[in-house]
């Protein structure tokens, strides 16, 4: 997949054929009230000034601890949040300036596939309404026989029985309920779909169904993925490319095999030395990195580095002051560190 291998202030404004989606300088900041006035009295800096581009027909894997923002740099480039500053550029068009019914005919293109299966379906609604009402939104088919068949046609596509469109969701387990919320994102034929952590709320035993699903469904579609999960060896499965988070900061971005055989950021050597061999030997032989302290507030993060304060190697004053920039320190591999590859 191609993200960008360019800091984004060497990346060429004139992005090539294949590009889809330029992020440039992102920020979500939520803001902190209090009193009964509401006065602001500081801002969640959930998305801190991240910038990567995804070429069509490529999955971006995007990972992280929990709280580092990678859900809401998903919803912030579907505009389901309104961003702070930054741009979404998306098939040559800024989403950020666009008003409420432009967005609404540019979300045809743009689909979310979420988290929580039991959440997202509306329970009052049958199958074949919650997949058919995109349908009707954008008007893509007709009432009667032709929007009933092209529910049908959905079901059958995410492995379920067309006939069931007549059911509830609770009628459903959860693996047969997120091929419900795949069909309703694939039912309006969208070029992006973002994937906020599509199977960490299944069974164990669902969850490779579910991936291979999305496998099939991207080479048979040509469709683009923002794959948002925190699971390593599923992200490394499904992956082009990683890009890896921290404390609402991008800190690494390289190809799917140069993250997990040659990673330069010390956090992403930390995650990936948490991750289980499932060979006996090999586990015995592994050695996680424990990091020290709790990760800091969003609300007020470390200046310099924002890893600095639980990095193994961690050196002052370069590192609490200077905030090292994302920048490219191998072939297409970048890393925002002052000592990458050091650990």
């Amino acid at each position: 997949m191609a993200i960008s291998t360019l800091p984004m202030h060497e990346v060429p404004k004139t992005g090539g054929p294949t590009e889809l989606l330029r992020v440039e300088h992102l920020k979500m900041h939520f803001p902190l009230t209090k009193g009964f006035l509401q006065r602001q009295v500081g801002s969640v800096r959930a998305v801190d000034d991240i910038s990567f581009t995804v070429n069509k027909g490529e999955t971006l894997g995007l990972v992280g601890e929990s709280g580092c923002g990678k859900s809401t740099t998903g919803r912030a480039i579907l505009q389901l949040y309104k961003p702070t500053a930054g741009t979404v550029n998306f098939l040559g068009q800024d989403l950020t300036k666009l008003g409420a019914e432009p967005m609404r005919r540019k979300r045809r293109d743009m689909q979310m596939i979420f988290q929580d299966p039991f959440a997202s379906l509306n329970a009052r609604m049958t199958v074949g309404s919650l997949i058919a009402e995109p349908l009707e939104i954008h008007g893509l088919a007709k009432q009667g026989k032709e929007k009933q068949e092209r529910v049908q046609e959905l079901l059958r596509i995410v492995g379920l029985n067309p006939y069931f469109a007549n059911r509830y969701p609770h009628e459903f387990s959860g693996g047969q309920r997120q091929r419900i919320g795949i069909a309703r994102a694939l039912a309006v034929q969208p070029s992006l779909v973002v994937c906020d952590e599509p199977i960490s709320a299944l069974d164990v035993s669902i969850q490779a169904q579910i991936v291979n699903l999305l496998e099939d469904l991207q080479h048979e579609f040509n469709l683009t993925y923002l794959f948002i999960a925190h699971d390593l060896s599923v992200v490394r499965h499904v992956s082009d490319r990683v890009a890896v988070m921290y404390l609402g900061k991008v800190v690494e971005i390289a190809t799917s095999k140069d993250v997990y055989d040659t990673p330069l950021h010390p956090y992403t050597k930390v995650l990936l030395s948490s991750i289980p061999f499932t060979d006996p030997a090999r586990e015995a032989q592994r050695q996680p990195i424990l990091l020290k302290g709790e990760i800091p507030s969003p609300i007020n993060p470390p200046s310099g580095c924002r890893f600095h304060t639980r990095c193994p190697i961690a050196q002052f004053p370069i590192c609490s002051e200077a905030e090292p920039p994302l920048e490219r320190k191998a072939d297409g591999h970048l890393a925002a560190c002052h000592f990458p590859g050091k650990l």
